[in-house]
């Protein structure tokens, strides 16, 4: 089956309405896992991209040493300072004990490279409850599949994060990475989001292409941006397959506005400060 291309149309049927009688948690909470030493700015670009998706509540779970920084960035989060600046047992067993019930969990955006077992045993304790995840950056790692295979966790690599984590090499052309991520998807049982010029999205059983995009969106970032409004997506129980083709077209949308007002000059602050723009399309009240 040939792949769908993501339209407006398609996602004004994903993007769910938010009830008349809405309250605080019921549109959705997100933990963004993250951060070190070097990278305190991509788990704030995550929980930014989070936060405009809609939800009610986003928890900031980073290294003690940056929380001051993050903090001071905005006060629409809830920062947790972690006393490990690795994901070791203990910080995430602190973590788990802390956060207070979360819809989704968004891992990795900066957290650096760490010992693959400290991602499996994460994820392990993240997961079920309802929970789902969204797996960035330095978290993908081909030993974490077997921690998220068969549950509602979407993986969001560009094309050498797809390589290092199912250790195959990615075509040139759409058709051929569009054949590839779709057998991936399929044999790990979760869905994938490659981040490219044309973004491809599958769970093995569908498979769909995001052509929305600018070129100016290879600034540092964007990606991490991207994983806030997917975790949002699934926080608000959007599927997982129909989160990352909403969120891939939401956050294409919202570069290409940040285009028309700034040309290539554009930061990944910019992507996540007019996903609202880029949403407001779809509200609906009911």
């Amino acid at each position: 089956m040939s792949p769908t291309v993501i339209d407006a149309g398609t996602v004004a049927g994903l993007i769910p309405p938010r009830k008349k009688d809405a309250h605080k948690r019921m549109n959705g909470t997100v933990c963004v896992v993250g951060g070190s030493r070097i990278y305190h700015g991509a788990p704030f670009l995550c929980a930014s991209g989070a936060i405009r998706s809609g939800v009610d509540l986003v928890y900031v779970a980073v290294p003690a040493q940056i929380a001051g920084a993050v903090r001071s960035l905005s006060p629409d989060f809830i920062v947790y300072p972690l006393p490990d600046s690795k994901l070791t047992r203990g910080n995430v067993a602190k973590l788990m004990a802390w956060v207070p019930k979360v819809d989704a969990f968004a891992v990795g955006p900066g957290l650096g490279e760490q010992k693959p077992e400290m991602f499996v045993n994460a994820l392990n304790q993240m997961k079920g409850d309802g929970r789902s995840l969204v797996v960035d950056a330095d978290a993908l790692r081909p030993q974490i599949i077997p921690s998220i295979r068969g549950t509602s966790a979407v993986v969001t690599p560009h094309a050498g994060e797809f390589e290092r984590l199912f250790g195959v090499k990615l075509p040139a052309d759409t058709d051929g990475r569009a054949e590839v991520v779709t057998e991936q998807a399929r044999k790990g049982g979760f869905t994938v989001l490659l981040k490219g010029p044309t973004d491809v999205i599958s769970d093995g059983a569908r498979t769909a292409l995001n052509e929305t995009h600018s070129p100016a969106m290879t600034v540092g970032g964007t990606g991490d941006v991207l994983t806030g409004v997917t975790a949002g997506l699934l926080a608000k129980k959007v599927s997982p397959f129909d989160s990352a083709c909403a969120a891939a077209y939401v956050c294409g949308a919202a570069g290409v506005e940040a285009v028309k007002r700034l040309g290539l000059h554009i930061t990944a602050s910019d992507v996540a400060n007019s996903i609202a723009n880029a949403m407001k399309t779809f509200d609906r009240i009911e």
